[in-house]
């Protein structure tokens, strides 16, 4: 019988719920009013740091609008804009990016006219409503965060000359705008570091929302399921090291639960999973440099990100941190956390991967000791070492 490969948690993109251990990620939705968006032909932001769930819950709820009679949503990603900030590019990315979502998922396949750049995001946006009517149509824009300098501005700006004409053939009823950050942040960043006024590209939104972590029953529900299909059991302080370590991160959750049952213990094991085994899981992700951590390294060459992270493992932290715009970035990057009024890092894991980035120049500079006592052959040189004793005393 082929074996079937199984995934605890997906938050990195597609997700098949026939293929994956999962909850449904819009039980972590804080400040969201899904139920709005729609009926009261709302725009909205939802932010959350990588690989925590946004792209499955965005298909996931595509596919539960998509199964009623007069609403059709669609994912878009924009992540192919990336590092083009020139929007005489990225709004044509953006428009092949519709065309493709759209064809992917089995919609008709707008079009664009012959405007300018400035105002082709607008046309083809208003065309495919006039192809879904009597429909109303919803897009669901992935991966914005990637957007900069003019294209952000002109992307916002042309959604925003078609909100006061939304509606059934015309414009889009309801957007989500969805990345790292919240959006008026990168405005504040596109225009040096001046806040958005009432007048900007930002002010059509109605909620920022977000997703949380899991809780420990949360994961303890996650590996219910496995239990419900295997039989495999874990242990209660298996679970509690799991919530430990991650603080409910999902992907660290994810890689933990998979390692423990796929790696340390063989994939077709049914031993009930230990907190021996999620403690080995853990030593091996670390050392691992998995993607998520990996990406870690790439933070702290923001410098801003490396103060406020170094301030924070050496126990040095500025009182006033936690007010600064360096700390707020880590706050939405998921890095650190604020509990008790206490700022920290996110979790341990996280802890441990930046300490060693962070000290790592200087473990390369140290010089590797010289051991004196060994000789040619590899042995012990009792003599010598006996000589260095009666030195040192």
């Amino acid at each position: 019988m082929e074996k079937r490969k199984v995934r605890f948690f997906n938050t990195t993109g597609p997700c098949n719920p026939n293929d994956h251990y999962m909850l449904p990620p819009e039980e972590r939705l804080v400040g969201a009013q899904l139920h709005r968006y729609i009926g009261d032909k709302l725009y909205w932001v939802l932010h959350a740091p990588r690989q925590t769930g946004k792209t499955t819950f965005l298909q996931s709820w595509m596919r539960q609008i998509n199964v009623g009679d007069d609403v059709v949503a669609c994912y878009v990603s924009v992540e192919t804009c990336q590092g083009v900030p020139e929007a005489e590019r990225a709004i044509p990315a953006m428009c092949d990016a519709i065309r493709r979502w759209s064809a992917q998922f089995g919609l008709p396949v707008p079009v664009v006219g012959s405007e300018t750049p400035f105002a082709a995001l607008n046309s083809i946006l208003s065309n495919w409503a006039e192809l879904l009517a009597p429909k109303s149509l919803i897009v669901l824009f992935d991966e914005v965060d990637v957007l900069q300098g003019e294209a952000l501005i002109s992307f916002l700006r042309q959604l925003r000359d078609g909100f006061a004409n939304r509606g059934i053939g015309k414009f889009p009823v309801s957007i989500a705008l969805v990345g790292m950050r919240d959006l008026k942040d990168y405005i504040t960043a596109t225009k040096g570091g001046i806040p958005p006024n009432p007048g900007s590209p930002f002010n059509i939104k109605e909620d920022s929302a977000t997703l949380s972590n899991f809780r420990k029953e949360d994961i303890a529900r996650l590996f219910a399921q496995r239990t419900e299909e295997t039989g495999q059991q874990i242990t209660r302080e298996a679970l509690e090291y799991v919530y430990d370590q991650s603080r409910g991160q999902p992907w660290i959750v994810n890689s933990l639960l998979q390692r423990a049952t796929m790696r340390v213990l063989d994939v077709d094991s049914r031993d009930t999973v230990t907190v021996e085994h999620i403690r080995e899981a853990r030593e091996q992700m670390v050392l691992a440099r998995e993607t998520h951590l990996d990406a870690l390294a790439y933070r702290l060459e923001d410098l801003r990100i490396r103060k406020v992270m170094e301030s924070l493992i050496t126990g040095e932290p500025d009182p006033l941190m936690a007010q600064g715009e360096p700390f707020r970035l880590c706050l939405d990057l998921g890095l650190v956390t604020i509990e008790k009024g206490t700022p920290g890092v996110a979790n341990p894991i996280y802890r441990e991967v930046i300490a060693r980035e962070i000290t790592y120049s200087t473990q390369l500079a140290i010089p590797a000791p010289e051991w004196r006592w060994e000789k040619p052959d590899g042995t012990l040189d009792m003599d010598a070492l006996l000589k260095a004793f009666q030195d040192f005393w």
